[in-house]
């Protein structure tokens, strides 16, 4: 009696997504120089945490800017 090979499925494995990861907007050494100044220290995290309201920011200001039919950010839009 002669064996009867069975062919493996070859499953390929599937990369994770990369993370999307917003580019940071504000300077991290200025930032924590200015905090320094105040007599306080910043963690690790908290310039991650100032970017996300940077850009919930100026998203809102892209929103009233459309809103008022214009193409240009102005500082009364923030």
């Amino acid at each position: 009696m002669a064996k009867k090979k069975t062919a493996k499925k070859k499953t390929a494995k599937k990369k994770a997504a990369p993370k999307k990861t917003k580019e940071v907007l504000v300077v991290a050494s200025k930032v924590k120089a200015y905090v320094k100044s105040k007599g306080m220290m910043t963690s690790s995290d908290s310039i991650a945490a100032l970017n996300d309201v940077v850009y919930a920011a100026i998203d809102a200001g892209i929103k009233r800017t459309q809103a008022n039919r214009r193409s240009t950010l102005k500082p009364q839009d923030l």
